[in-house]
């Protein structure tokens, strides 16, 4: 089984997109949409991007002069 995106209603008028694990554990949780065409959209981006994304690690920041 693999992991799966849940669309979920927020309040009366907008929607959030959960990403879980084969587990059901949480891996990412969207900003509201007001449209469920814009949270499919999100998807399709999500989908086209983390397989290709880069990984930036941002904790240490270079201290600048």
């Amino acid at each position: 089984m693999s992991g799966r995106f849940e669309i979920h209603r927020v309040g009366d008028e907008s929607y959030r997109l959960r990403l879980t694990d084969q587990h059901g554990n949480i891996v990412a949780v969207s900003p509201d949409y007001k449209h469920v065409s814009a949270l499919m959209d999100g998807i399709t981006a999500l989908r086209e991007n983390a397989a290709t994304g880069v990984v930036v690690d941002l904790r240490h920041k270079p201290h600048t002069g």
